[in-house]
């Protein structure tokens, strides 16, 4: 009877174990059916609050704001996991393009030029546009902007709308820069005359700094944000769907109420604080980064690593391109020599450009933004090195490889244990001097999305609506490492020298 029982029970908990597994199942299949896929990418450009915002406090590294709430929303609501990434804003349509996301959400506006290249939903959050100019300069309609030197952030909105104003309003000189938070710096540093911007972003910045004022035009053109696909995309249909539920509900509303009244209150208290430092006519105030600093500083570790790579793959790279350059074989020689023209030849930023976002498209492999920094670091640093260290070996007395020849040392052995580190001795100072350009250039990577110290500075810049204090501070510690290893290899240099 016992025996019985006991079946009975394990049958009865195999039996509730295959519900669960089913309606698991169940779910699981209706969550994929939604979307076809678990998780959703989506890439973001975090330097525009409130929309979106990196989360400075206690040296968070988490991306918040008005458009990410609603992305977290629509994710719940489709049952699926979401993923943000990001990028500057003018690299937001790339990463469509390339496959790099599966949406993007950054205060777009849906226009007919974008429309060519990525699909829209419906819009969900309208805004103004607005005149931020100093205050007193009395720049409150588009006709005051004749003459006037105006900025404008590349790829929004805001610059296509200026560019109809121009032609409409003789004189107007347009200035295009990448981010907003220098725009206004340009203001207060008298290079611009004005902006046009979105008013609660303009909102923010003017109370931050009560030198800056603004005022609402009227639209001359298309307004409001909408979310980003990739042109033919599934997730458009179930997207309006969900946006349509939380205009309905209020729900849109509601975070639109909890984010936008956030933000001007915040910088609002952030106005009013009496610690300004007026110094020259420029407004110094350190103490309003200092809950930041951590943040800053957790940029420091994948500097160095980025640093560290680059100089090591670079160095195995420079030396391969060397030898090739001094081979017998022609070939090679034509090889390292037309190699070392071209990453010579072209910037470093296109070069960083052309492997994040043609990657995935050329190859499939969606790659990181650390990888694809690493190794275009790694390809234009080995073409630089490769002419140092060449010189390093030819300047290695011929008496040291003839002898090497005449013993019977192989030449693979020979360059390896003779030569490569007799040049390289030689050509320490030089390779420093390398190194101290990747450590400084490490910050170009930032443009692709890595947080490094500068993106980190310019990202509590955006947060705080200043721009000189962060920036100082980076400066300073990219200044302390550049001194800790000219320090470190001046010792290394002299102990080296002591063995000879």
């Amino acid at each position: 009877m016992k025996k019985q029982k006991a079946l009975l029970l394990s049958l009865l908990l195999i039996v509730i174990v295959a519900i669960a597994a089913l309606v698991g199942i169940g779910n699981s299949l209706q969550a994929a059916s939604l979307v076809g896929k678990d998780a959703l990418v989506m890439v973001t450009s975090p330097d525009y609050p409130p929309y979106e915002y990196y989360n400075t406090e206690g040296g968070e590294r988490r991306i918040v704001g008005f458009d990410i709430d609603i992305a977290n929303f629509i994710a719940k609501q489709l049952q699926v996991k979401l993923k943000v990434m990001e990028s500057d804003f003018n690299g937001l349509i790339p990463a469509l393009q390339a496959n790099r996301a599966d949406f993007v959400m950054a205060g777009m506006t849906p226009t007919e030029e974008r429309k060519k290249n990525v699909d829209f939903s419906i819009i969900y959050y309208e805004a103004k546009d607005t005149i931020v100019a100093p205050t007193g300069a009395n720049l409150k309609q588009p006709q005051d902007l004749s003459g006037k030197i105006v900025g404008v952030q590349l790829g929004t909105i805001q610059e296509q709308n200026a560019k109809k104003i121009a032609q409409k309003v003789p004189g107007i000189q347009l200035k295009q820069l990448n981010k907003v938070p220098e725009i206004v710096q340009e203001i207060k540093s008298k290079r611009l005359d004005a902006a046009i911007l979105e008013d609660s972003v303009a909102r923010g910045f003017a109370q931050s700094n009560p030198d800056l004022e603004f005022h609402v035009i009227p639209s001359v053109g298309v307004s409001g944000s909408a979310i980003a696909f990739p042109k033919g995309s599934s997730f458009v249909l179930p997207f309006n769907q969900v946006l349509q539920q939380m205009k309905d509900t209020g729900e849109l509303q509601k975070l639109a109420t909890k984010w936008f009244s956030k933000n001007t209150a915040s910088q609002a208290a952030a106005a009013s604080s009496p610690s300004s430092v007026r110094q020259g006519g420029l407004n110094l105030d350190f103490r309003r980064i200092i809950p930041d600093l951590p943040f800053i500083l957790k940029g420091i570790p994948l500097t160095l690593l980025f640093t560290g790579l680059s100089v090591f793959f670079g160095l195995i790279w420079g030396t391969v391109l060397s030898l090739f350059k001094i081979s017998a074989i022609e070939p090679l020689g034509w090889f390292a020599n037309a190699y070392t023209s071209i990453f010579r030849g072209t910037p470093l930023l296109l070069q960083l450009a052309l492997v994040y976002y043609a990657t995935p498209q050329l190859t499939g492999y969606d790659i990181s933004a650390l990888q694809a920094g690493v190794f275009t670091f790694t390809l234009n640093s080995g073409a630089y090195m490769s002419e140092t260290i060449r010189g390093g070996i030819q300047a290695v007395d011929k008496g040291q490889s003839e002898a090497a020849i005449s013993m019977g040392i192989p030449y693979w052995l020979m360059m390896w244990d003779v030569i490569l580190p007799q040049a390289l001795r030689n050509i320490l100072p030089a390779l420093v001097n390398e190194t101290i350009g990747l450590l400084k250039d490490s910050a170009l990577v930032s443009t692709v999305g890595v947080v490094e110290i500068l993106r980190s500075a310019q990202i509590v810049g955006a947060n705080k609506y200043i721009y000189f204090e962060p920036l100082l501070f980076a400066g300073l510690i990219y200044y302390v490492l550049v001194m800790a290893l000219t320090k470190s290899a001046s010792a290394l240099e002299k102990r080296l020298r002591q063995s000879e």
